[in-house]
């Protein structure tokens, strides 16, 4: 195989990985547990934060603690991605890596 066809080959590779990632960025993905529903985008973006009612808390307090819980998410998830942008970049961009 000569070097041409390696590189249209890699060229091709990675645009479907491409394709593959922006589809999951855009896909939304659930977790739950017993009083905590989270919902986010495949870009690991909180886009909601769901807490199961109870007497103890009032509607205002739970809307005030979801969208803590979900900007205090957002914020560890920009700070991981920062950090692994710092260490994994002297790799050059490979897409799908990280």
């Amino acid at each position: 195989m000569n070097i041409q066809a390696m590189m249209k080959q890699a060229q091709a590779l990675q645009k479907d990985m491409l394709k593959i990632k922006d589809e999951i960025d855009k896909s939304e993905f659930v977790g739950e547990s017993s009083l905590v529903k989270v919902t986010m985008k495949g870009n690991k973006e909180v886009t909601n934060v769901l807490i199961n009612s109870s007497d103890s808390f009032s509607s205002d307090d739970i809307e005030i603690l979801q969208d803590m819980i979900m900007l205090a998410v957002n914020d560890a998830i920009k700070k991981i991605d920062k950090e692994t942008e710092i260490k994994m970049g002297k790799f050059g961009n490979i897409p799908g890596l990280f």
